[in-house]
């Protein structure tokens, strides 16, 4: 079978970066980053897809600050959007398929339990609205695209806030975090393997959850990466990570989503097996840190 032509927007970040590594070995990959690919002018990326023709294009790219997002509208409109609804088009025109990375923040917060695929989405912020307004130009380009909501993503090409947390308790400083905040964080290992399917044809377009199973707070899952690494020997000197309010966090210009998580059944069922639970995956990303040496104390 011949490799799938794939192109990854977004590949200088945590997920493209992770995606254009893991599918190196059995696709045809092409990563661009923004200085090759900006979202901000979709007019020159629809011209390359429409001259190059590739099977697959996946969208990681997006303007991801919140608060950033509140402030400057019709750039976060523009970028989150309008340039999916572009693409997807140009996509659709070139005969493959597009992939499009969302997140959790489409959701209010204000369920009881995680929100499935079919949950209805309703924003609190214009981040969340923004990458709504994409998920639907997205689906409207062709029902073969599919839209792909994520969570606290993690992984080893971009600190994140779990690498944060972890290089203050090796340097003995406070460790805090919201505590009163829930969603399911999504390894970026995970991930990859997760959206293989769509490299090829069998899987449905539409909309899909990818994050791993279960739910915690920012305190939770700091708590498990520190935990982790004092049980694998790394000389943290901060153990306790200290609970925060997220009403406490005055720099925050946006409303946050305060219950997010995500139930998978629709990506669990093609991959014939469930999402590894997020503690498990935490525990496996603080391991190969230690082992790739970036652990160490004074960090």
């Amino acid at each position: 079978m011949d490799k799938p032509k794939v192109f990854i927007l977004g590949a200088k970040g945590r997920l493209g970066a992770a995606l254009a590594r893991t599918w190196a070995a059995d696709s045809e990959v092409s990563a661009y980053g923004r200085s090759e690919a900006d979202l901000a002018r979709p007019a020159s990326i629809a011209g390359m897809i429409r001259s190059e023709r590739p099977d697959v294009v996946v969208n990681c790219a997006a303007m991801t600050n919140v608060d950033e997002c509140e402030t400057s509208r019709d750039m976060a409109e523009a970028v989150n959007a309008t340039a999916p609804g572009v693409i997807a088009q140009a996509t659709s025109a070139a005969g493959g398929r597009f992939v499009h990375i969302s997140t959790d923040y489409v959701f209010s917060g204000d369920a009881a339990s995680p929100y499935a695929e079919e949950a209805i989405p309703q924003p609190v912020s214009w981040y969340g609205e923004t990458k709504r307004r994409g998920e639907v130009a997205v689906m409207a380009a062709g029902e073969h695209h599919a839209v792909i909501r994520v969570a606290w993503v993690f992984g080893p090409d971009r600190d994140s806030f779990i690498d944060k947390a972890l290089h203050a308790a090796l340097r003995g400083e406070p460790v805090r975090a919201v505590a009163d905040k829930y969603s399911s964080p999504t390894y970026t290992r995970d991930a990859a393997e997760g959206l293989r399917p769509f490299l090829r044809d069998g899987a449905p377009g539409g909309i899909y959850h990818l994050c791993n199973s279960g739910v915690c707070t920012w305190q939770q899952w700091a708590q498990e990466a520190i935990d982790a690494a004092a049980k694998i020997g790394v000389p943290v000197k901060t153990r306790l990570v200290e609970p925060l309010k997220l009403a406490d966090i005055k720099a925050m210009a946006a409303k946050r989503p305060v219950y997010s998580p995500m139930s998978c059944s629709r990506i669990e069922a093609l991959l014939g097996h469930p999402m590894r639970g997020w503690r498990e995956a935490v525990d496996d990303y603080v391991r190969l840190l230690r082992d790739e040496g970036r652990l160490a104390a004074g960090c």
